[in-house]
């Protein structure tokens, strides 16, 4: 019973940051089950964590790993569709960001991979660089090339599109 409290607590404290990251990964509407896919291996392989790294680490392993499962399956599929809707509030309003997000969805998803996960795991994980490099096993200067590269690319393709800062 404890055990499914601290898992439960685990949960609630991690699966926002789990699903920002899937959704500019593998997109917003394939994110749920993203989340779902990571949790229930972080939950099959918790005992088996031997803290060679921070935990937080090891989720974001697991959470990209996950996304890679999901964009290869579903590269055998016919396209997806667009991005869900913004949560209506002031329609108006709601219609703009969901306009700005699916231009940077499609921003994102013109990157190559590599750059994409740096890019998400520094702005939307907020991780540093050496955490970057520790999850995707490339050097220091390589995050760094990698999101400078991946913010340019962005701010062409957003200006291309008529988004401006």
């Amino acid at each position: 019973m404890r055990d499914e409290r601290a898992f439960e607590a685990l949960v609630t404290r991690h699966a926002p940051g789990v699903h920002r990251l899937a959704a500019v990964t593998v997109g917003p509407g394939a994110a749920d089950d993203v989340v779902q896919e990571v949790f229930i291996a972080v939950h099959r392989h918790l005992k088996s964590f031997r803290h060679d790294a921070a935990f937080s680490t090891w989720l974001h392993r697991v959470t990209l790993n996950a996304c890679h499962k999901a964009l290869a399956a579903r590269q055998s599929l016919p396209l997806a569709e667009g991005p869900e809707p913004a949560a209506p509030h002031d329609p108006a309003r709601a219609g703009e960001q969901a306009q700005v997000r699916e231009r940077l969805s499609r921003a994102l998803a013109t990157l190559p991979r590599e750059q994409r996960e740096a890019i998400a795991l520094r702005e939307l994980s907020g991780l540093d660089y050496a955490e970057i490099a520790q999850i995707t096993g490339a050097e220091l200067g390589t995050v760094k090339s990698r999101i400078a590269r991946a913010r340019a690319a962005l701010r062409e393709w957003l200006l291309a599109a008529g988004v401006t800062p």
